[in-house]
């Protein structure tokens, strides 16, 4: 319960004391940050998970593949492997990561890397690249981007800024001021000209002139994994759902609208599952299916975590998501000025 994360706000203060002297290290020079010649988009935000920077990683991939040799360099955070390594189509999520195993999947010909330290990364990348995406890399200022674009979740950005553990931010607002592009996510659909005013006003006593971009996420059709099944473009009237992601709400509100009916199964963020959980899984789906007519639903990035085999042979499907972004074509004109130096 929120109250209970209360109890620990004296580790809040002490938190935001230590985020606040590391920043101004690196603000006053103390701490050096490397520039690279090579173009290079850093995505991130300052809350924990959930703002959707996987599907912006694949949207600027997608839309840059054809003009640069693109490479996407990202920590492979709950990996077992460390060091510099490249990611291969065959790799498992505990060697590389769950969200960079997906974007090589979605991308085989794109180069896919992880380093913990990205400037190690960007020295190995940049001989044969020219443009270096790095995912959720905005806390990480031993890089000076040449473009940084920090996301904030809708309705994250309306509720009170507060810092871990207490809260769910990393890091300090005012750090608001280093992106040179904002996106507010999972928007809905017409979103109220106060909240609008509100979310600007807020980033504007940091930053004057980043431009704010808004987007909204859409689902696709669901993609079997299990062997034999087809692509289902209608949403079943029955699943159990499968995620361990950081804020699974938007995909439940989803299926909610579409009036499916859902059993949830809710796990921590890149939780790796194990003996147990798939016992559980595998319970709670036979107590579902006694019609025959149930499937589990997962996201994309948990598919990379999931074993079929300890599946067996329950019908299992991921829904792929995509970010939607307002003035799209705007959004990309202001990145190529920023890289370019058109704007600072």
């Amino acid at each position: 319960m929120q109250w209970l994360r209360w109890l620990l706000f004296p580790f809040t203060i002490l938190y935001t004391l230590i985020i606040w002297v590391r920043n101004k290290l690196y603000d006053l020079n103390i701490l050096s940050s490397r520039r690279f010649s090579v173009k290079t988009i850093v995505i991130g935000n300052l809350a924990v998970g959930g703002a959707g920077k996987s599907p912006l990683t694949q949207k600027l991939i997608e839309y840059y593949k054809d003009h640069y040799t693109v490479a996407t360099l990202s920590r492979g955070y709950g990996r077992k492997t460390k060091g510099f390594r490249l990611v291969e189509s065959l790799d498992t999520a505990e060697n590389v990561g769950d969200e960079p195993l997906q974007f090589k999947k979605n991308f085989v010909d794109v180069t896919v890397a992880v380093d913990e330290n990205r400037v190690e990364g960007i020295e190995i990348l940049q001989k044969d690249h020219d443009l270096i995406i790095l995912d959720d890399a905005f806390q990480h200022r031993k890089v000076h981007p040449k473009c940084s674009v920090l996301l904030f979740e809708y309705h994250s950005i309306l509720n009170p800024i507060i810092l871990l553990p207490t809260g769910n931010y990393r890091d300090t607002f005012n750090q608001t001021k280093r992106a040179a592009v904002i996106l507010i996510t999972k928007c809905p659909d017409n979103i109220p000209f106060e909240d609008q005013k509100k979310i600007e006003n807020k980033i504007r006593q940091h930053n004057k002139n980043a431009n704010i971009y808004y987007s909204k996420i859409s689902y696709k059709g669901l993609i079997p994994l299990s062997e034999g099944l087809e692509e289902l473009k209608e949403l079943p009237k029955k699943l159990l759902l499968l995620t361990g992601i950081a804020n699974p709400q938007p995909l439940v509100q989803h299926l909610s609208n579409n009036n499916v009916q859902i059993e949830h199964l809710k796990f921590q963020d890149h939780h790796n599952f194990d003996e147990f959980d798939y016992k559980v899984i595998k319970s709670r789906f036979d107590k579902l299916n006694v019609d025959g007519i149930c499937i589990i639903l997962t996201t994309e990035k948990d598919a990379q975590r999931l074993s079929l085999e300890e599946l067996g042979g329950i019908p299992l499907y991921y829904i792929p998501i995509e970010i939607n972004i307002h003035k799209e074509d705007d959004f990309f004109r202001t990145l190529e000025e920023v890289l370019d130096g058109r704007i600072i």
